[in-house]
C-alpha cells in the first residue's frame, strides 16, 4: 500500500500537536524558574520567527489553556515576531527577505546568510516577589 498525503485535518492537528508542545515546554521553564526563585511568573516573553514553522498566535492560545488552573494562571505571554532577514557576507549589511530572494538588493551578491527570522526561543520571564 502506498502512503498518502496528508490531509488539511492531519496537518492542523501535527501543527497544533507542535505549537502545544512549544506552549508546554515554555510553561515548564516558567514553573522551574519559579520554584528556583521561589517567586510568582507574571509574564513571559516568546520570540518566534518567520521559518520557525510556528503560527504566532496558537501558542498564546495553547498557553491559556494550560495554565488554567495553575499557580501560573493568568500568564501575560508577550510574543514577538521576528521576520526572515539574510546578512550578505562581504559587507555585513542586513536586509528582509522577500519572495523567498535571498541576493543582497543592493549589489545582487548571492553570498548571503541567515541573521534571524528561525528563533523560538522564551526571550524573558518577569517574576513577581511575595
Amino acid at each position: 500500500m502506498a502512503p498518502a498525503a496528508a490531509t488539511a485535518s492531519a496537518r492542523a492537528i501535527i501543527d497544533s500537536v507542535h505549537e502545544m508542545s512549544v506552549a508546554a515546554a515554555m510553561i515548564e521553564a516558567a514553573q522551574a524558574e519559579s520554584a528556583q526563585r521561589g517567586a510568582r511568573v507574571v509574564a513571559a516573553g516568546l520570540q518566534i520567527g518567520e521559518m520557525s514553522g510556528v503560527d504566532t498566535e496558537s501558542p498564546r492560545f495553547c498557553c491559556d489553556a494550560l495554565v488554567q488552573d495553575t499557580d501560573l494562571a493568568p500568564l501575560a505571554l508577550e510574543i514577538e515576531f521576528l521576520p526572515w532577514r539574510n546578512r550578505r557576507h562581504r559587507c555585513a549589511g542586513e536586509f528582509a527577505v522577500v519572495d523567498y530572494r535571498t541576493e543582497c538588493p543592493q549589489c545582487g551578491a548571492a553570498d548571503t546568510e541567515l541573521a534571524s527570522g528561525k528563533e523560538l526561543e522564551c526571550a524573558y520571564l518577569a517574576m513577581e516577589e511575595p
